[in-house]
């Protein structure tokens, strides 16, 4: 085996003199991949195999200004190049989940370090989410339309993470187990009053309606979330039990049995982090729980994090900001919440996304009928791969956190 590796290495050292210096730094970092291995095909090369174990994807280069992009501004940039077509990969999913499982190997390049990725940030810091921000970020992603959504997400039109029985089990019944959860969580009980900040399509809040008798007003930034979840609510015969308004958050005044938040902390921003948990204690009976669904970054990464911008926010959810767990509990902890309990499923979410994945791409001819072009398709193919590669390296998890007011556990 080491003869083979030595005899690799050499004939390596051999091809990598010819390719421009900025290549072979990066191509160099890729032969330490550990876990898998890559082959690489650059324009005018035979492939090279990079890395260790079975190769996971075929990745080929069709011009060399990728490594430009990566070097100045590291995901975004690959991110980038991906949208103009500059590469191509067989396995977008397992190429990034190798990367993402190598980021110590990679290094820099992870980060990247122009000017560009200042640029980048200064545009992520205006994207605030002020209730004017809010509301501009949320149109950016959600009202791209319903049509659009629905091509891909499961019939319940769900836009979390699922909780699985079993690898194989249909998408949509595990979104309806994700629902149940987190109704039991809450110790739902018919008649009871449910406030769901970032109510989606309205998947969440006719579960809620239908199966456990309990009234559910949702607030939503999007008219066309709104108006789809209306209709939906009238079409069932579940419209006496709940409404759906377009309302911030933080114009809340009303108080419930039960808060429900699902996936909406992603999209508060960290500077309104304090005043989200504020809101959700306010609204909270006392007596009541209160759940989230949420997203958050493994806690080493999080400084670096914190100080960049990544593809996420600057292509799909301006304004984005994903916690920490710890930061979570925290900050839910200052303004009067405890946690009762604490469900992590983020290989769920892996499986959600390669679900996701792979309809998206089955219905890439559909997108382009509504009007989106090719870049735009391959930023969403980017965007599912490299969500999918977080959970999968386990860089990102998602948890449903339940809290109770302080002392009332």
């Amino acid at each position: 085996m080491e003869t083979n590796q030595l005899a690799l290495r050499q004939r390596f050292a051999g091809r990598a003199r010819r390719l421009p210096q900025r290549v072979r730094a990066i191509v160099r970092r890729l032969e330490n991949l550990r876990g898998g291995a890559i082959a690489l095909r650059l324009p005018g090369e035979a492939a090279m195999r990079l890395g260790e174990g079975d190769v996971v994807a075929q990745w080929t280069v069709d011009d060399l200004a990728v490594f430009d992009r990566v070097i100045a501004c590291g995901d975004i940039g690959l991110g980038e190049s991906w949208m103009a077509g500059q590469w191509h990969c067989d396995d977008l999913a397992a190429l990034l989940s190798l990367l993402a499982a190598n980021r110590a190997q990679l290094g820099a390049v992870v980060h990247g370090g122009g000017w560009s990725l200042v640029l980048h940030r200064l545009w992520h810091l205006a994207r605030a989410n002020t209730r004017r921000g809010a509301r501009r970020n949320i149109a950016t992603h959600y009202d791209l339309g319903n049509d659009f959504y629905r091509l891909w997400l499961d019939p319940s039109m769900t836009y979390s993470a699922a909780v699985f029985a079993h690898p194989d089990e249909p998408l949509a019944d595990a979104q309806a187990r994700k629902y149940r959860r987190v109704l039991d969580a809450l110790g739902a009980q018919p008649g009871q009053h449910i406030l769901e900040i970032g109510c989606g399509w309205g998947g969440f809040a006719e579960i809620a309606a239908r199966e456990y008798g309990c009234h559910v007003r949702g607030l939503t930034l999007s008219p066309r979330q709104r108006d789809l979840a209306q209709a939906r609510a009238a079409a069932g015969g579940w419209a006496d039990r709940a409404r759906f308004e377009l309302c911030d958050y933080r114009d809340e005044s009303g108080r419930y049995d039960h808060v429900v938040s699902i996936e909406m902390i992603e999209a508060v921003g960290e500077s309104f982090w304090p005043t989200y948990y504020a809101q959700l204690a306010r609204c909270l009976a006392p007596g009541g729980r209160a759940v989230i669904q949420a997203i958050t970054i493994d806690a080493a990464l999080f400084p670096a994090y914190r100080r960049g911008t990544d593809f996420i926010q600057r292509y799909i959810f301006p304004g984005g900001m994903l916690p920490t767990p710890a930061r979570v509990s925290a900050d839910a902890a200052r303004a009067g919440l405890a946690v009762r309990s604490r469900f992590d499923f983020g290989r769920d979410y892996a499986r959600t996304l390669q679900r996701w994945a792979h309809a998206f791409n089955t219905q890439q001819t559909a997108v382009r009928a509504i009007g989106f072009d090719q870049r735009f398709v391959r930023m969403w193919q980017f965007y599912l791969a490299y969500c999918e590669a977080g959970f999968r390296a386990g860089d990102l998890d998602v948890h449903h956190f339940c809290f109770v007011h302080a002392g009332a556990q």
